[in-house]
């Protein structure tokens, strides 16, 4: 049995020298990182065949000894390992034609490097996926395309639909310390700007947190606007009833974690009154999290979301990944607690500049493209994305 051992610069290198030796059919026994850059392991299709042959030689052999001796044959274990090395083969037969399906690699050199931007700026596995299916040659060709393509699936609330302009009842919701308060004061602020503030009156259902009530009337005084609490559904009908003349109400909600019980209950209490919802999403989280975010706070009467701490963040992939699969618009964005000023129009060439660019340094869960390749996540596989589709 022939075991080669290939090491080289890096694992794109070291796998083409692997398919031009041995054929695209080796098996890869193993990879490790070395001081001149990767080593692995690999062991012919050919050698592979021949201990499938002499196996199977061997088996009859033994088929026809134990017909005559009714004793076990010493062969059932080497039969055993010969399976688990063909099952071995056909995974790792996978991987290899992943790296070279549809001639990515060939195609675009950069493949593996933009879709290494684009895990490390937060985006999902799933989205990238897609991405680098359809992506044209070119770096830079790539690069604009996927601007293009995530401008395009952003979707942004038209002026008709600017909640300060159109007006109504809205509450803003979402996990504790994504800025509701800050937000809801920021949004009043600009209605009382345009309206006067004895056309927008604030609303609180939370009356767990300390001082909860008091910092919105804080802001309510400041911007000499109504502040009202409200305890449970019935209460929260009248009172919208008695504000009916205003222009804007808004409504600042529970601090709580996605997986508290009680965001049900205020699902449910909003449903009963009919209440649009503003879902903020606070773009410091990981993908995992705000992704349980919008599963739990979803329901039809989400009308879009709006993208906090945007200052705060590292990259920005994340929360767009999330904006663009959940089809939410976005209606503004905040970056900092600055009463009013720190709330925007939504800027998505400032939005893709930010979730794009390079990082400035590497830190300790940056991906780099000798990782990406030996993990072969140059595969199509899942690029279906549970079914969506995007105007790529």
């Amino acid at each position: 049995m022939n075991v080669r051992k290939f090491i080289a610069p890096t694992a794109r290198q070291a796998l083409k020298d692997i398919r031009n030796e041995l054929g695209d059919e080796a098996v890869i026994l193993s990879n490790r990182k070395v001081d001149e850059g990767v080593e692995i392991i690999a062991l012919a299709n050919e050698d592979i065949t021949r201990m499938t042959d002499s196996v199977a030689r061997k088996k009859v052999q033994g088929a026809r000894y134990k017909e005559k001796t009714f004793s076990p044959s010493p062969l059932d274990p080497e039969s055993s390992i010969l399976g688990e090395i063909k099952s071995m083969h056909s995974m790792l037969q996978q991987q290899l034609a992943a790296l070279s399906k549809n001639g990515v690699r060939q195609r675009d050199p950069h493949a593996a490097g933009f879709l290494c931007a684009m895990l490390n700026a937060g985006f999902s596995v799933q989205l990238a996926r897609q991405f680098l299916d359809n992506m044209p040659a070119g770096k830079m060709q790539g690069e604009s395309w996927v601007n293009q393509v995530l401008k395009r699936n952003l979707r942004v609330a038209v002026e008709k639909d600017d909640i300060v302009a159109k007006g109504g009842v809205y509450a803003l919701i979402g996990p504790t310390g994504v800025g509701k308060t800050t937000t809801t004061a920021k949004l009043a602020a600009r209605a009382v700007v345009r309206y006067g503030a004895d056309r927008v009156a604030l609303l609180t259902t939370d009356g767990y947190r300390i001082g909860a009530y008091e910092q919105l009337k804080i802001y309510g005084k400041i911007l000499g606007v109504e502040v009202h609490a409200v305890k449970g559904t019935e209460d929260l009908r009248l009172m919208i009833s008695s504000l009916r003349d205003k222009h804007l109400v808004l409504i600042d909600t529970v601090g709580m974690g996605q997986r508290d019980e009680r965001v049900c209950g205020q699902k449910e209490m909003f449903d009963a009154v009919s209440v649009p919802r503003l879902l903020l999403l606070n773009a410091t989280s990981g993908g995992d999290t705000l992704e349980e975010v919008v599963r739990m706070y979803h329901s039809e009467k989400v009308i879009g979301c709006i993208p906090t701490k945007i200052d705060e963040a590292v990259n920005l992939g994340a929360v767009l990944d999330v904006v663009v699969r959940h089809r939410l618009v976005m209606h503004y964005m905040t970056n900092g607690q600055c009463v009013p000023e720190d709330l925007h129009p939504v800027n998505l060439d400032y939005l893709l500049h930010r979730a794009i660019k390079p990082p400035e340094s590497k830190t300790p869960f940056t991906l780099d493209e000798m990782e990406l390749s030996s993990l072969a996540l140059l595969s199509g596989a899942g690029s279906s994305d549970m079914g969506k589709s995007y105007a790529l």
